[in-house]
């Protein structure tokens, strides 16, 4: 993966990608709790938030774990991703974790004006309530003191849900193509 990095993004892709590989050895036998902590960290202050068309040329586009550290900067589902992915290498069990889409109120939780988001939800136990892992709202908070956000659907490897249901009703990688491409291209960067 180094290899890939410095051929395709240069010396702050490496290094992104080094720093990295730094928080995978020293994360790995750490608490589930302290993996968090330390994953989303990384990416919020690590990861330049920018939009999909000044990245990437395109109206929207989800990177790959590679991409997000190459480029040294991704938007809100570029940052659930990698965060996703950097806790799977880290054996946080994936039933544990949803990538979240969401509306998000501009403004507070008052606001009339909202917009699409993605967020990191981690559930300690199933049926409990997620604690939300953001870009734009770098704290982790649990999900009840995230007013601002309305859940639309959620999926992780395992499994799609709709709303704030709580059974699985379809494999996302057939509903999701966005998902399923980032999946193809991560195989091919020796990911996932």
């Amino acid at each position: 993966m180094l290899l890939l990095a410095q051929q395709r993004y240069g010396t702050t892709g490496t290094q992104n990608v080094q720093q990295w590989r730094t928080l995978l050895r020293e994360a790995h036998g750490l608490p589930d709790p302290e993996k968090i902590k330390r994953v989303n960290a990384f990416f919020n202050r690590r990861i330049a938030f920018r939009e999909d068309a000044e990245i990437w040329g395109a109206a929207d586009y989800w990177a790959t774990p590679l991409e997000t550290l190459g480029r040294g900067a991704g938007d809100c589902e570029d940052f659930t991703i990698a965060k996703y992915v950097t806790l799977k290498l880290l054996d946080v069990p994936i039933e544990r974790m949803r990538l979240i889409y969401v509306r998000a109120k501009i403004g507070g939780p008052h606001s009339s004006i909202s917009q699409a988001h993605m967020v990191l939800g981690y559930y300690a136990t199933p049926g409990e309530e997620p604690l939300v892992l953001d870009n734009l709202i770098t704290d982790i908070r649990s999900a009840s003191h995230r007013s601002d956000l309305q859940p639309v659907f959620s999926f992780n490897s395992d499994g799609l849900w709709v709303g704030q249901a709580a059974g699985s009703t379809a494999n996302p990688t057939a509903r999701l193509s966005r998902w399923r491409d980032v999946i193809t291209r991560m195989q091919a960067e020796g990911l996932e």
